[in-house]
This record gives C-alpha cells, structure tokens and sequence, in this order.
C-alpha cells in the first residue's frame, strides 16, 4: 500500500467516524461540547502517558476517554446550579483542563517535549507520518495507525443502528424521550464516551484543530441540505469523503500540512453551503427578501387603493395622476410597481382611477 493512499484511508475512516457520531451532538445545540472534549482529552492523554510511559496503551486511551466524560459532567453540574449558561460554563471547563495538560507539557521536569506528544502535534496531529508503520493481517499489510480509527468507526456505526430509534427521539425531543421509557442520561453518556474515544483516536493522528473540524464541520452543513437524519447521516459522510480528498489534494499540492488543508476545506464547504443552499442559503434568503419587500409594496399599493375606492376622495388618492404623491413614493419606484400589478392583473384602470381586481383581492388577503 502507497503512503498516499495509506494517509487517504486513514483520514477517511477518522473523518467519517467523527463526523457520524458529531452529528447527534449538532442536532441537539452541544457543538461547544465537542470542542471542549477535543481539547480536554489531551489531559488525560497527558496523565495516562505519565502513568504507564506508553503512549500506545490502552490506559492512555481509556484515562483520555474518562476526562472527556468527566468534562461533560462537569459542564452539566455547573450548568444545572443554574449560576452560569452553558457556553459560559463550556468556556470554563476545557480551557482549564487544556492549559493544565499543556503546562505538564511544557515543564521540563515531565520530560515530554521530545516525545511524540509536543505543542505542534496537538494542534496539527502528524497523519503524515501515520502510515510509517505497517502490520501484516494474512496477505494484506495495512498501516497500524489504521486499525484503530477502523474500529473506532464500526462500533460508532453500529452503536448508530442499534439505538438509532432512540438517538433521534433524544435529539429532537428528550422530553418525548423520558416519557417514552429510556433514559436520555444513559444515551448522551454513552454518546459523549464514544465522542470522547473517537477524538482521542483522531486527536493523536490529525490534531486538535481537525477533530473540531470533522465532528462539527461535515454535520453542521448536512443540515443546511436535508432535515431527514438518515438522509442527513448519508449526507454527512459524503461531505465527509470530499473534504478528506480535497484537503488532501491541498496539503499535498502546497506542501501544507494535511490535517489543516482538511480543516481549511471543512470550512470552505461550509461557507459555501451556507451561502449557495438553494433552500435556506444566504443569497437565496438576500433574494427572497428583495423580493418579499417588493410584494409588501404591491400590497401597500393594493390597500391604498381598496380604501379609497368609491370615497369621496377617490379622485384625489387614487387617480392615476396623483397616487404617486399620495403614497410619497419615488415616481420610477411606482412604476415598477404599477406594471407589475397590471401585468398580474391584480389592478385595473377605469376612467383613470385604480380599481383592486378579484385577483389583486385575493393576493392582498394572501399576505396579510
């Protein structure tokens, strides 16, 4: 197996199991809690490397995944002391934690600025060195580095299907869920404890920009696509893919790292989705408020016109001649509003007085 396509899979399975099981989190408003365990879990990285001086055991990563439950019962305790909202209290937490493990870190009494575990590898991981390391499994040698975030992705995959009935119910509605018979407690611990283990997989490989990146990114901008969750979940893992590969086109291309061309692109996606969706995208939305602004005119027009028909002053407000000063609008305003209302047929000159139609009726009750 190439470097280039080892790096590729090994990406690709960290992506997509980070942004499969992100995704629930996205949907129930937790994004900060992703970013707070993407960073605490370097904490217990930290100790548990201190502990057995084997970054590689599975200590290391049963201590990472520990901190990042603790952090998210943390967080709950101080948000339910009703003393501090969430993001406040999310804004406490992994700072804390996160300096603590960067300050063990830093001091030369740890030892551990010469180690694999260094300021910039937390920040940009080393997926470029991931596939240095082969292992033979029968007649296929494959990149360690890529058994874990494997497993990692089946048993988040499979934890997906089995409680799927239940992860949708609690991201939607946990009250429902309460009333129906499970406890949305056990299901967001044993979400966050597999958020916690696939950051700690991903955090070792591709930093903890990336994780952010991955379990937020991919979800976040599925939603602005679909609102269907299997289909926002097939989504997702697609966004997922191409984000991976062009990242990696990116970091090869420029000679960045790929972990940030990854990062870099998740974001892009995003920005483009978000301003390009045809459904609710930031265009689409300017376009339909110019729009709208230009219906509320043809209606203000339409009013104006059905109040003062048959008054005594009708000659006065509504005459072709001069409903353009009784409106105060600006003369070329007018006129596009005029033909278009003619065009419609929603008005009709008689005797050169503005008369409302049947139609122009109607499309007037439609928006008020």
């Amino acid at each position: 197996m190439t470097s280039s396509l080892a790096i590729i899979l090994i990406a690709l399975a960290t992506a997509i199991a980070s942004s499969i099981i992100g995704l629930f989190l996205v949907l129930r408003k937790m994004s900060m809690l992703i970013d707070a365990i993407s960073h605490t879990v370097l904490f217990g990285i930290v100790v548990g490397f201190l502990l057995v001086k084997d970054i590689n055991s599975p200590l290391v990563v049963l201590a990472a995944t520990a901190t990042g439950v603790f952090t998210s019962w943390l967080i709950e305790l101080l948000i339910k002391s009703k003393k501090i909202q969430e993001d406040a209290a999310t804004g406490v937490v992994f700072p804390l934690l996160f300096s603590i493990a960067i300050l063990i870190i830093s001091s030369p009494a740890t030892n551990l600025r010469n180690t694999n575990i260094n300021v910039d590898s937390i920040f940009i991981g080393h997926i470029e060195l991931a596939s240095i390391e082969q292992v033979t499994l029968g007649f296929l040698t494959i990149p360690r580095n890529l058994i874990l975030p494997l497993i990692v992705l089946i048993i988040n995959v499979l934890f997906i299907i089995i409680f799927y009935k239940e992860l949708k119910i609690m991201s939607f509605d946990e009250a429902l869920a309460s009333v129906l018979g499970f406890s949305p407690v056990i299901i967001h611990y044993a979400l966050t404890t597999l958020v916690s283990v696939t950051a700690v997989i991903a955090f070792d490989l591709v930093g903890a920009i990336m994780v952010v990146s991955l379990m937020i990114g991919p979800g976040a901008s599925a939603l602005m696509i679909t609102k269907d969750l299997k289909r926002t979940l097939f989504v997702t893992v697609l966004i997922a893919v191409f984000n991976v590969l062009v990242g990696y086109v990116i970091g090869d291309f420029f000679v960045l790292p790929i972990s940030g061309g990854i990062a870099v692109t998740t974001m892009l996606v995003f920005l483009i989705i978000a301003m390009a969706n045809p459904k609710s995208g930031i265009i689409v939305n300017i376009f339909k408020r110019k729009k709208l602004k230009y219906v509320y005119k043809v209606v203000a027009m339409l009013i104006h016109i059905r109040n003062h028909s048959g008054a005594h002053d009708e000659k006065e407000e509504i005459a072709l001649d001069t409903i353009v000063s009784m409106l105060n609008w600006d003369p070329k305003e007018f006129n596009h509003i005029y033909n278009y209302a003619l065009e419609k047929n929603y008005i009709i000159v008689k005797n050169n007085i503005l008369c409302v139609t049947p139609e122009g009726r109607k499309f007037k009750e439609t928006y008020l």
